[in-house]
């Protein structure tokens, strides 16, 4: 229960702050090409922690890693708390960045560990419903706070979520350990992406739909709230933390009630939903419907999150325990790369042709990835079919 409480209260504390940029541009006065940035930057501090230290726990043990990242990540929420200038604010995202890192990939391999004998599978599952879980509360939450706490809104949410970071990281000591030291600390420091032998096969086949995931993910925390605030004529906090909040509950539950499917079928209904989604989400921009947006996000999401489990569900059972930690860094790295990656480009070219040309290529490019992903997903499984009975 504590390694899904670190994840959920996370992934909450992900995007939490995105509601609050609008606030603090016009508190500390950035551009936003220095927005871009802030994403930017929070990106890189997490791809970099999972490249040199995405298989810590592997060789510490997962509650030490755990700990020490959300430590970690109180300490950002009170930078977060107390940004008065954009140095403060990119030092927060930085730290967030590390923390996420380090408890990314050792939360999912402590939720397998921990996965009951009596229901295989389940972690997969849970690993796939509670971040996106979390993504939902954080930006209802903070939306919440700023459209009805008068006083200071942004105290409330990260003082709370300080608090709560800090105390989970004192109660993850009265967990039990699950995975015990090994050899080969300082190798596994090296700044390198491995993924296990037994898993690697179905990893390369689950790689475009991997990418198209978590491209439609950064398109819509990226540019969702913009887009409804200057396009879609969205005003208060709570509308333009809607898109984000649509995308990350639908996904989740879609994940709760395709939990029984196998991950041939949850991967490929993933891929066709994010195609979908993303392609109707364009429509209703150009319409200029801010009711068809969200609806469009709903589908969208229950494709984010069924093509994430159906990945989950095919790789999660490939690996051994001190193999885990690993895998899952591999997982983040290449999803948190299609996530950041076109949505800083987005955001660049947003400023020289406008935030609904910007939102038009990118969706179109995620729409193509999405297709492509189906059709590569169908005729990996003619070619491997034994892969449709992995989960489930």
């Amino acid at each position: 229960m504590l390694a899904l409480a670190g994840a959920l209260a996370m992934m909450a504390g992900a995007s939490a702050p995105s509601p609050f940029y609008p606030v603090l541009q016009e508190r500390i006065g950035f551009s936003a090409g220095t927005m871009t940035i802030i994403f930017a930057v929070y990106a890189l501090a997490l791809l970099v922690t999972l490249l040199v230290a995405g298989s810590l726990s592997d060789h510490l043990g997962r509650r030490p890693v755990i700990s020490a990242g959300l430590l970690i990540l109180s300490a950002s929420m009170v930078a977060f708390w107390h940004a008065d200038s954009i140095g403060v604010l990119i030092a927060a995202r930085i730290v967030q960045g590390v923390a996420a890192g380090l408890l990314m990939s050792s939360l999912s391999a402590a939720v397998v560990d921990l996965e009951p004998p009596t229901r295989p599978g389940s972690a997969a599952v849970l690993n796939a419903v509670t971040p996106l879980a979390g993504l939902a509360v954080g930006a209802l939450a903070s939306g919440l706070a700023l459209d009805r706490i008068d006083d200071d809104p942004l105290a409330a949410v990260f003082s709370a979520l300080s608090v709560l970071f800090a105390v989970l990281g004192a109660l993850v000591w009265l967990a039990p350990e699950t995975s015990s030291r090994v050899a080969g600390l300082r190798a596994s420091l090296r700044p390198e992406v491995g993924i296990p032998a037994p898993a690697r096969a179905e990893f390369l086949r689950a790689l475009p739909a991997l990418v198209a995931g978590w491209a439609t993910g950064g398109l819509y925390l990226s540019l969702g709230a913009p887009l409804v605030a200057r396009e879609l004529d969205g005003s208060g906090h709570l509308s333009q933390g809607l898109v984000v909040t649509a995308l990350a509950a639908a996904g989740s539950l879609a994940c709760f009630v395709a939990r029984g499917w196998n991950g041939h079928a949850t991967t490929l209904y993933g891929t066709t939903a994010l195609a979908t989604g993303t392609a109707l989400s364009l429509v209703a921009l150009g319409f200029g419907s801010l009711p068809g947006f969200i609806a469009a996000a709903v589908v969208a999401g229950t494709g984010f999150g069924t093509s994430f489990l159906g990945i989950m569900r095919s790789i999660t059972p490939l690996v051994g325990i001190h193999q885990r930690g690993e895998l899952f860094a591999a997982v983040f790295v290449v999803s948190y790369l299609a996530f950041g990656l076109p949505a800083v480009v987005a955001g660049y070219a947003s400023t020289e042709t406008g935030l609904a040309a910007a939102a038009y290529a990118y969706g179109g490019a995620v729409v193509l990835l999405a297709a492509a992903a189906t059709i590569l997903r169908l005729r990996s499984e003619r070619s491997h079919p034994s892969s449709q009975h992995h989960g489930p």
